[in-house]
């Protein structure tokens, strides 16, 4: 009898050591506790920027680096709680996503650039009233989430950027300012600068605009967004410079006098996209790599140029849309819920051949988005794994959200991306069961798309992510900011 219960117990032990780990992989434990107390923290953070910018410059970064700051370390915010803040960020992101989307939808009606016209009420001559406009309020269209300090000309005026993988061109708001949207620093101001140097009609630079005009052979450019939000001015050549005393000189960059709706408080954005006029593009960046901290804190990690991808990151082939050079396509196969595969048609992840479809990563989208179907397939998938939790109704774009009051943690069910090298991403739980409020209401932060997949930066969030732009590759790193 005691050798048979011996035998059982032994038995027991090795069959519960083979199927832990694999239980383990199936499910992730979110720390309701923990995620609901950062809810507080936009709101107990200095919203006057002095002590952020005074630390910020006492930084010596090494060379190509930029510190990264979330909106709310760098804006303040002027909500009253976290429910009105979740649904302002959520209204920007839909936006934000939409503008993705009508950027490839031209390309997939065939528009280029030279269908494009320029907007006849912005190139326009800068008349002496208008110089003497107001600098207006900016709109909360565009996302912004992520903004990082850089030195514009020489000597360098220190200004907030937004970053951005989904844009190429680079700007900043110029005086004088015929039309400008309030920022956190003085408008940046051409003529203090020795380094500022229009460009001509005839340069590379103006011909790489999708949208431009020539004036007295200067070049003039105009980037125009899918919410309908602008930037109109003289293309420049400046320097530009990093945390520390490291510079890059003669960079292509938009002095915008006439701009609208876009990246409240940013002085501008710096395009990280994969076209001629990216940032990295221009700088010749074999690589570079971002990690996009908590947005709730007031936290601080770096974008970096010209580093290794980590060994311990999980790559995945960077795909060419041919009729689109800006987006990162990453070669996504399949999503998994609990280590299931979802039964979902593998052209839904694929590039059409008129550059439709397909699956970029992308630091202003917030919320991934997947087409319609495979949307709800994981949708259905996930809330099958999680009906021993209480549900509720659904807030903005989420359809799936439940109420976790009195539970200091969950057992959800994991949920990760495969990809075309046998890689897979699995994520964390707080990086798709979210707070949406500071009542213990959490929602599944997918939403559906038409066409166009998005990895959005909820679902990077506390990832490094590394563009390896020599070998094709995108590698996600975890705990590594």
């Amino acid at each position: 009898m005691a050798t048979s219960i011996f035998f059982f117990v032994l038995l027991f032990t090795t069959v519960l050591s083979r199927t832990t780990p694999d239980n383990a992989s199936r499910t992730k434990i979110l720390d309701v506790s923990s995620s609901i107390q950062k809810t507080y923290n936009p709101f107990s953070l200095d919203s006057s920027l002095n002590s952020l910018k005074h630390e910020e410059n006492q930084i010596s970064s090494s060379l190509l680096s930029f510190q990264l700051h979330s909106r709310v370390a760098v804006r303040g915010t002027s909500h009253k709680d976290y429910n009105s803040l979740m649904l302002a960020r959520l209204e920007r992101d839909s936006a934000r996503a939409k503008s993705l989307q009508t950027r490839v939808d031209l390309v997939v009606q065939g528009i280029g650039k030279s269908d494009l016209k320029p907007m006849e009420t912005e190139f326009r001559e800068i008349q002496a009233e208008e110089i003497e406009g107001p600098i207006i309020s900016g709109t909360s269209q565009g996302s912004g989430e992520y903004f990082s300090r850089i030195g514009i000309g020489h000597p360098p005026s220190q200004v907030y950027m937004v970053l951005d993988t989904g844009s190429d061109v680079n700007w900043v708001q110029c005086s004088p300012c015929a039309d400008c949207y309030q920022q956190a620093d003085p408008i940046f101001e051409p003529a203090s600068s020795s380094t500022f140097s229009p460009l001509t009609c005839e340069t590379q630079q103006c011909k790489s605009l999708d949208v431009s005009e020539c004036r007295n052979d200067t070049c003039l450019y105009e980037v125009s967004y899918g919410d309908g939000s602008y930037t109109v001015g003289d293309f420049v050549t400046e320097s530009i410079t990093f945390a520390g005393s490291s510079s890059v000189e003669n960079v292509a960059i938009g002095c915008g006098h006439n701009n609208e709706g876009l990246f409240v408080g940013a002085a501008g954005l710096l395009g990280l996209g994969g076209g001629a006029l990216s940032f990295p593009s221009q700088i010749n960046a074999s690589s570079f790599s971002y990690c996009l901290v908590d947005r709730d804190s007031d936290s601080t990690s770096t974008l970096e140029f010209g580093g290794a991808t980590p060994p311990n990151a999980v790559t995945a082939p960077i795909i060419k849309n041919s009729k689109l050079d800006t987006f990162y396509y990453v070669d996504l196969t399949g999503i998994s819920v609990a280590g299931n595969m979802l039964s979902v048609n593998p052209s839904d992840f694929e590039i059409a051949d008129n550059g439709d479809g397909g699956v970029i990563v992308d630091s202003g989208t917030a919320v991934t988005r997947l087409k319609t179907d495979v949307y709800n397939t994981l949708r259905d998938e996930f809330v099958k794994g999680t009906r021993h939790l209480p549900s509720t109704n659904g807030v903005a774009l989420f359809d799936t959200c439940y109420d976790l009051k009195s539970m200091k943690s969950v057992e959800v069910p994991t949920v990760s991306f495969h990809f075309s090298n046998g890689n897979e991403l699995a994520l964390s739980a707080k990086n798709y069961l979210i707070p949406v409020d500071s009542s213990s209401t959490f929602c599944f932060a997918f939403a559906p798309s038409s066409s166009l997949s998005i990895i959005g930066n909820v679902q990077q969030q506390g990832t490094r992510v590394s563009f390896d732009l020599v070998n094709s590759l995108i590698g996600f790193s975890s705990n590594q900011c």
